[in-house]
């Protein structure tokens, strides 16, 4: 499913990019969501987003409104006004009452579709530039996804072995994700997966990666740490997450992780596909003992 989704969304690029043309000098790229890749020049004063087919940008999606937002030029400045849609619409994870001002850069969420707005004078560039960005990181949770992770993992794992060096890894799963998902709707799902990766991503350090794997799913790669030091870190993501809150539309949300842990051991891990399946089958024992726990 993972691989699938994968081949879909580098093939989406590929199709975007061989038949993008533009001539604006601000835009909305969509980065998640249907139609992935794909720019709207923004070159009329005022665009309408919704799900209505006389809209300007068009989303056939349930949880857009038939008439959801507009962006609209004011004193030389864009901004997004929501026009009372049932979901609401986001800047950067805040919700637009009614109307905020867009910089280069920003995150548009209407629906399940979440835009990146560009503005410059080399617009073109900025858009290939993202095109070329999204084809290794995960759109909803802007954190590297699996393909980047794929790669990385296999560099790192050739030199631990090359070099005798400790590596380990960790496998997260949301616990009981699909309850939150059926109680409080795919777009509270969606903050929670954002919300989730931003908390874990400040404990990153730069040599290592932590990686959307795949649905509720993330993996940590750490380098240079043997299973000790590895399930340490794990208990502090578990404790960490477990008492964080989470607040979204007047809900407050606390949800809490299992984790698989594994380390790198020359004559067992052929490949790093060997090194994942042991993180996931420690994850497993975690999910099936109760989770909330730590495995490794």
């Amino acid at each position: 499913m993972v691989a699938d989704d994968l081949a879909t969304r580098v093939t989406s690029v590929r199709q975007v990019l061989a038949s993008a043309q533009g001539t604006g000098t601000e835009c909305l790229v969509i980065i998640y969501g249907k139609g992935i890749g794909r720019k709207y020049d923004l070159i009329e004063d005022v665009v309408t987003i919704g799900r209505e087919p006389d809209n300007m940008i068009v989303l056939d999606s349930d949880s857009v409104s038939r008439r959801h937002a507009r962006i609209e030029r004011y004193q030389n400045a864009r901004y997004i006004v929501d026009l009372n849609s049932t979901n609401g619409t986001y800047v950067n994870d805040n919700a637009v009452q009614p109307r905020a001002q867009l910089v280069s850069g920003n995150f548009i969420k209407i629906g399940d579709t979440i835009f990146k707005y560009l503005t410059g004078d080399n617009i073109e560039a900025a858009y290939y530039e993202e095109i070329y960005r999204m084809a290794v990181t995960d759109g909803l949770t802007q954190i590297p996804n699996k393909r980047q992770l794929d790669e990385y993992l296999d560099r790192e794992l050739s030199r631990a072995r090359r070099h005798r060096r400790d590596l380990s890894i960790l496998m997260l799963d949301i616990d009981h994700f699909k309850r939150i998902n059926d109680s409080h709707g795919h777009l509270t799902g969606d903050v929670v997966l954002r919300e989730l990766a931003r908390l874990i991503r400040i404990r990153i350090r730069r040599e290592e990666l932590f990686a959307r794997y795949g649905g509720e799913e993330f993996v940590i790669v750490l380098p240079e740490t043997d299973l000790k030091g590895a399930l340490e870190f794990a208990e502090t993501v578990r404790q960490m997450v477990q008492d964080h809150e989470i607040v979204f539309e007047g809900q407050t949300l606390k949800v809490t992780v299992s984790i698989g842990v594994a380390q790198f051991l020359r004559d067992v891990h052929k490949t790093p596909e060997d090194l994942l399946k042991e993180a996931d089958k420690n994850l497993y024992w975690a999910k099936t003992h109760g989770r909330n726990k730590v495995h490794g």
